[in-house]
């Protein structure tokens, strides 16, 4: 007979011992959850690869990973440009020159094809998050309203089926958040390399200016 000291902690707590009886415990709560868990799980796919492609898609341009003394050596030599950062440069300075007016113009072209779109991506990915919890408590609900209902039509045992059913009912608004907390942790690392980029393209714009004011007759 065992005593509590030599007790396995894991099997005291009903935890799974092994990776296979980890995926039969995550299956049979997945089972539980009911039909809810389908688009709980499309859901999840949609949030995080949305925000993996902007996550890459901002990284791509190695923003942080370019000091402003090589880009700003870049204006000088357009062609030594490297990567996305490079392109830019080649885009802005053009055949004018990194002082023209036309530089600073082709910048505000930039920032409108690129910064909007990342804008509006941020803001459905937050929707996509915010919609998680919620769906979750609707299938909490609709397992609480199954359960009184269940409960209602039963003799006997009430305490055992209204504590089955509300531990059925909240397995979705569990998933739920276990998709929205990691989706808000996705949603800042996109507005932290959005902010990196926009970053970039001020001080370009900001170099541009001054070089603009240099090359105008005293």
């Amino acid at each position: 007979m065992e005593t509590p000291e030599n007790m396995d902690p894991a099997s005291t707590l009903g935890g799974p011992e092994n990776f296979q009886e980890f995926l039969g415990f995550v299956w049979k709560t997945w089972s539980e959850g009911g039909w809810l868990m389908i688009p709980l799980a499309a859901l999840a796919l949609l949030i995080y690869f949305e925000a993996m492609a902007i996550i890459l898609r901002m990284n791509r341009s190695k923003v942080k990973k370019t000091p402003r003394d090589v880009w700003a050596d870049w204006l000088r030599k357009p062609a030594e440009g490297k990567g996305h950062i490079g392109e830019v440069i080649r885009f802005v300075v053009g055949r004018e020159g990194p002082g023209s007016p036309q530089s600073l113009l082709r910048l505000e072209a930039v920032k409108a094809k690129i910064i909007p779109d990342v804008n509006n991506r941020i803001v459905v990915l937050s929707v996509l998050v915010t919609v998680a919890p919620l769906m979750g408590l609707l299938g909490t609900v609709i397992g609480m309203l199954t359960t009184f209902r269940g409960l209602a039509t039963s003799a006997g045992q009430a305490v055992d089926l209204v504590a089955e059913g509300i531990r059925v009912a909240l397995i979705t608004t569990q998933t739920g958040l276990m998709i929205a907390i990691p989706g808000y942790i996705f949603i800042s690392l996109v507005i932290r390399s959005r902010n990196n980029y926009m970053t970039f393209l001020t001080e370009l714009e900001t170099v541009l200016v001054q070089q603009s004011h240099q090359k105008k007759p005293s």
